[in-house]
Formats: C-alpha cells, sequence, structure tokens
C-alpha cells in the first residue's frame, strides 16, 4: 500500500469541508488548559509541528503566540487562510532548526506518521531543542499496539457550499510484527445528484506504550501520562496523552 496522503495534496480541498475549525475547540482547549498547568514557565509561545491546515491553531491563539510548521504546501495554505496572523514555516518536523526556542510545542495528529522508532527519537528530540526549560512538550497517541481493533471503520458526513462528503476511515493492519498500519480514507463527495468517489491512503505508526514512555525519557523529558478524549473517537474512549517537562 503506498502512502499517498492524497488529503494533504491534490484532495486538500475536501479538508476545510470534513474538519471545520469548531469541530477541533473543545480538544484544543483542554491540552491548552494542561499545557498552561503543567508548564513550570510561564507559557506564553507555542510551536506546533505538522500543523495541518491549521484547526487546532485557530483554538490556540486565544493562548499563546503560536507558530505553526508543516510538510505540506496545501495544508500551509489552508492555515494561513484560516490564521493569517500567525506564523506558518514549512518544514519536516523531524529535522528542522528554526533557531529559536518556545515555552510549549505540542504534536497531535502529526505523530500518527512516524512510523519508526528512529523517526519518533527524531521527533522528539526536535521537541526538546526548540523547547525553553521548564517549558511542555505535549502529543496524543491516537492508536498503540495494546488497543489496536482490526478494521475498525469511522464515518461522518459534512455539507459546506453545496457539498455533501461522507468521510470513512478504516483501520488494516497486514503485518502484525511491524511497526505500522494502513489507513484507508473513502470521500464521497455529493453534489447538486451527482457523486464521485475519491480513495486515499496513508501509512501510519503503530507502537507499544512503553516504546512512547522510552524515547521520550531517552530525549530527556520528564514524562507524565494523562487521559484524553478526541473528537473523532467515542465519548467513552481515551487516548494515551504524554505531558513532557523539560528540565531546568
Amino acid at each position: 500500500m503506498n502512502d499517498a496522503r492524497r488529503l494533504y495534496h491534490d484532495l486538500s480541498w475536501i479538508w476545510p469541508i470534513v474538519s471545520p475549525p469548531e469541530d477541533y475547540v473543545e480538544e484544543t482547549k483542554s491540552i491548552s488548559h494542561v499545557v498552561k498547568k503543567k508548564a513550570a514557565i510561564e507559557a506564553r509561545t507555542l510551536l506546533h509541528m505538522g500543523c495541518g491546515g491549521g484547526r487546532n491553531d485557530f483554538t490556540f491563539k486565544e493562548y499563546f503566540d503560536v507558530t505553526g510548521v508543516d510538510i505540506s504546501d496545501e495544508m500551509l495554505r489552508l492555515a494561513r487562510d484560516l490564521n493569517p496572523e500567525l506564523t506558518y514555516i514549512r518544514g519536516d518536523m523531524r529535522f528542522i532548526g528554526l533557531g529559536k526556542t518556545f515555552d510549549s510545542v505540542v504534536a497531535l495528529d502529526s505523530v500518527n506518521y512516524m512510523k519508526t522508532e528512529e523517526e519518533l527519537n527524531q521527533l522528539f528530540r526536535i521537541a526538546y531543542d526548540h523547547l525553553n526549560p521548564g517549558g511542555v512538550f505535549l502529543t496524543v497517541v491516537e492508536e498503540i499496539r495494546e488497543r489496536f481493533k482490526q478494521n475498525r471503520t469511522i464515518s461522518s458526513t459534512h455539507s459546506q457550499q453545496g457539498k455533501q462528503i461522507t468521510f470513512v476511515e478504516n483501520s488494516f493492519d497486514p503485518d502484525p510484527t511491524d511497526n505500522h498500519f494502513e489507513m484507508t480514507f473513502i470521500y464521497l463527495v455529493r453534489e447538486k445528484g451527482n457523486l464521485e468517489i475519491f480513495t486515499d491512503s496513508h501509512i501510519w505508526g503503530l507502537f507499544k506504550k512503553e516504546t512512547w514512555h522510552r524515547l521520550l525519557r531517552k530525549a530527556g523529558f520528564n514524562v507524565q501520562e494523562l487521559e484524553f478524549a478526541h473528537s473523532t473517537f467515542l465519548e467513552d474512549e481515551f487516548l494515551p496523552m504524554f505531558v513532557c517537562l523539560k528540565p531546568q
């Protein structure tokens, strides 16, 4: 299966419809409160690594001076359209060096695309290097090996400007011995009585929870794990949230 990620390229026009900013408000407020509470310094600045289309930033900017980094030009264009007052930089969050540090760093949905321990380690070290002492790095893990459900399927329907899009996500792991699995996205686009179907493929990382703890500690963080209610999961499901303090 190819890691096409069409949603971040030729199908990026779908993103504003299936992911409106209001869907991210409550979870982003929750994350912001945790960062403010857990940081050992006053958290005024925030680096959002893998910011995507800026949906979380729409709420983050109420709490922080936000800088966003993403590798997709199409996502950065959407982020700038939504948040023109913020700073956005094109770059790979595994390797980027901005030459400055921040009071807080977050990596949310983007961590899904770290497919090896080496990539996770690179991400954590970049986060550490861009963080002020006493600052917090926060990340949320959507899938871990212990709770992975084969063929888990989630769907949602959104309408905007005469288009109705049903977004289907399916998780499938063809090889449980490796550290990644397949996410297949299907978009059913209806407009003026016509139906178009687009398919998309993404490869996500899949690690044991212990791996996250071990690599975060290896990067130098003091790690606390909390439970997080994600907007795309059921109300009674909680995801691991890692709140990582850089020692002063």
